[in-house]
């Protein structure tokens, strides 16, 4: 297997690196932009109802570097397909963009995505022309309806939203991928390097994380961790990693040794 990599397309938009990350939780504007240019990233989530659009005052989008990463407007806060499809059509608008995080989420508590009221809104969502990427759980039959339904892309959950679990369940994630059509983006629950370096050795085409990095005690430091991570789970994954074995194998031939005397 060549480890010579691609350049990762989805919907409209080509990205040479595969992480992606968001726009919350940061102390300051400040802080997020040097954690943006620190993780590498190309593309920058953000909370459509979260963010102020009139124009007037201070807004992160004025500490987004928007000649070199594309803005990625999500439905967070969202509890069903109807209020999801509207905040996109109002992301399409305010930041002329069809590229759209698709979050319906079931309840306040859990966090967890909605698979009904998702693939709802992925339905007319595309039927409207929009670049949908489909934050789902970790089900591959229900990514399975979101890749049929005309998804951008699929984005299963790594653990709950802001838990910093990391990857639960790798054998769902691995099989969601290995059906998909479409990227398959691993989005919530990373909590440190390793679980990003995981993520791409199982074969998954890119990682969005905010949390993980915005809640660290150094958010720059983490973001630079989190891009090696990367590189070195996508360039693992290409490589090939070895077969396992139950038992154990010397590194060295055990045959043709030179007796001692």
């Amino acid at each position: 297997m060549s480890t010579h990599d691609e350049q990762l397309t989805i919907g409209p938009h080509t990205f040479g690196s595969r992480l992606f990350v968001g726009t919350g939780k940061y102390d300051t504007f400040d802080v997020m932009r040097g954690a943006h240019e620190a993780s590498g990233t190309e593309c920058v989530t953000l909370a459509v109802r979260r963010v102020d659009l009139s124009g007037q005052g201070e807004s992160l989008l004025d500490f987004i570097d928007r000649s070199r990463i594309k803005l990625l407007p999500n439905t967070a806060g969202c509890f069903n397909a109807e209020d999801a499809v509207r905040t996109c059509r109002l992301a399409r608008e305010a930041l002329d963009t069809s590229f759209v995080k698709l979050e319906v989420l079931s309840d306040p508590d859990t966090l967890l995505p909605d698979p009904i009221e998702t693939l709802e809104a992925t339905r007319h969502l595309v039927a409207d022309g929009f670049h949908v990427l489909a934050y789902t759980s970790d089900d591959p039959i229900i990514a399975r309806r979101l890749g049929d339904a005309g998804v951008a892309a699929i984005m299963p959950l790594g653990s709950p939203i802001g838990s910093g679990l990391g990857i639960l369940n790798p054998r769902n994630i691995a099989r969601i991928k290995h059906e998909a059509a479409v990227p398959v983006v691993v989005d919530a629950g990373v909590g440190t390097a390793s679980d990003v370096a995981i993520a791409f050795e199982l074969g998954v085409d890119g990682v969005l994380l905010n949390t993980a990095i915005a809640q660290a005690t150094n958010p720059v430091g983490m973001a630079r961790a989190m891009k090696y991570a990367a590189l070195a789970g996508r360039e693992a994954f290409l490589a090939g990693r070895m077969p396992t074995r139950d038992d154990a194998s010397a590194s060295s031939p055990m045959g043709g040794l030179i007796a001692s005397s």
